[in-house]
This record gives structure tokens, sequence and C-alpha cells, in this order.
């Protein structure tokens, strides 16, 4: 008896490492970092400069105090200017990759689906015009067999 030897520990990471999602997670993840970076710029030069119209340019600097005295680092501050701009940082990179990325890519699978059905309807139209055909020419060799040529 001979026993079907496991792959090892490397040949089964390896086999995980090739599989297709795996190679489109990390080439997304890197995509993703890079563009991270244009969007803290975007907010840095554009976004946080309107902002600084009303105030100022860092949104790091908006912040409330919950104590009753914020001076010199003492006391309990809520730092929300830098949620905000996280929060900018967000919208835009979610915008970007739903009209970007998403959208067009929904559209284009939406196509292909359009065309795999149209060619399936084609086909299947084909076929039954197949299949009418072979009903017809049954039914004219069983009307000729029928009026008066037999087998024999």
């Amino acid at each position: 008896m001979s026993e079907k030897k496991e792959p090892g520990v490397l040949q089964g990471f390896k086999t995980f490492l090739m599989r297709g999602n795996v190679v489109d997670l990390a080439v997304a993840v890197v995509i993703g970092a890079a563009f991270t970076n244009i969007v803290n710029a975007v907010v840095k030069g554009i976004i946080n400069p309107v902002v600084g119209t009303i105030g100022t340019q860092n949104l790091d600097n908006y912040s409330s105090c919950l104590s009753s005295s914020c001076k010199n680092g003492d006391g309990i501050q809520l730092m929300w200017g830098s949620v905000l701009g996280a929060t900018l940082s967000f919208v835009i990179t979610a915008a970007v990759v739903y009209f970007l990325m998403v959208l067009p890519m929904s559209k284009y699978l939406a196509r292909q689906a359009a065309r795999k059905k149209a060619q399936e309807d084609t086909q299947e139209a084909m076929e039954m015009t197949e299949l009418e055909v072979l009903k017809e020419i049954r039914d004219a060799l069983v009307a000729q067999r029928g009026s008066g040529h037999d087998e024999r």
C-alpha cells in the first residue's frame, strides 16, 4: 500500500499565494496605499486651505475642551479637526474609488453579461430553427411514406 503524501507547509503556502484572488488583493492593497498619498495631498493642498479661509489651514488645530481649563496642554481636549480631516480623506477616497473603478467596472460587467445573453439567445434561436427544420423533414418523410410509397 502506498500512502499518498500530503503537500508540505511550504507547498501549501505557495499554492495559497498563487491563487488569483490573493494576488488581486495584494495588488489592490499596494494601489490603495499609493492612492492614499494622493488623497492626503489633495486634502492638505486643496481642502485644508479652503477650510483655512474660515479658520486655520491645519484641521488638527480644531478642538474643543471638555474640562474647565485647556490651556498649556492641561485638560481634556476633543481633537475633532483630526477626525474631520480623516473623514474628508475617507469620503474623497471612497468617491474616487467608486466613480473611477467600481462604477465603470459594473457597467463593463453588465455589458458583457448582455452580450453573453444575446449570444445565448441567438444560439438558442438557431437551435430552435434547426429543430424546426428537422421536424419539417420528418413530417415530409412521413407524408411521403403515407402517400403510397411503401417500404418493403
